[in-house]
């Protein structure tokens, strides 16, 4: 009976120290995913229609916005306000960046979104790209979009875009750091951007 006993504690100390360890490497794993940059790699096409990658969100903060110039109000509106919270946070330019990457592809090219994005600010780079590219952004930072016909009888006629409305804050280093979303208060915003210029 003793030999039973002591055979179950060595199988439950197993067991304890068995749990421990997977405790902390799920814990590391964790800890790896999240002190990395947010996103995917890829290679886009900037408004100015030259190449560029994930690499331009590093080295400043940065505050990314997912939209389309066809939008009615959310767009225009997000990028107005992010264009004042820049000249706000940093009027110089010289710690923080923003980005306005395209849902809409298909009709935003870049000499659209340079059109689009320029009329609004000259702090905000537009991003455009091939729609498989596109998409791929879309899904690796986590962004919901969708074409949504404006009339239900013909899907293949115009259409409008569902999409994420708030905007990704990344420190330097590219690791996400937050949101700003729709409708926040201004104050609110700033004091998130001057927190995030603050951690670098």
């Amino acid at each position: 009976m003793k030999t039973v006993r002591i055979a179950v504690w060595v199988a439950v100390l197993l067991m304890a120290g068995i749990l421990g360890w997977l405790t902390l490497n799920v814990t590391k794993t964790k800890e790896a995913v999240s002190e990395g940059p947010f996103g995917v790699p890829f290679t886009l096409v900037a408004q100015d229609g030259k190449p560029i990658t994930e690499q331009a969100f590093r080295g400043k903060p940065t505050a990314l916005f997912f939209g389309f110039t066809h939008c009615p109000e959310v767009c225009p509106t997000t990028l107005f306000e992010m264009n004042g919270w820049l000249e706000k946070v940093d009027p110089d330019g010289k710690k923080l960046q923003a980005y306005f990457v395209t849902v809409d592809p298909e009709r935003d090219t870049p000499e659209v979104m340079n059109e689009y994005v320029s009329n609004v600010s000259k702090r905000i780079v537009g991003i455009s790209g091939a729609p498989d590219k596109i998409a791929d952004v879309i899904k690796g930072y986590r962004v919901y979009a969708k074409k949504v016909p404006v009339d239900e009888s013909n899907p293949n006629g115009d259409y409008t875009m569902d999409h994420t409305a708030s905007v990704f804050l990344l420190d330097s280093e590219g690791r996400f750091s937050g949101t700003i979303a729709y409708g926040e208060n201004p104050d609110t915003a700033v004091k998130k951007l001057e927190n995030l210029v603050s951690k670098g």
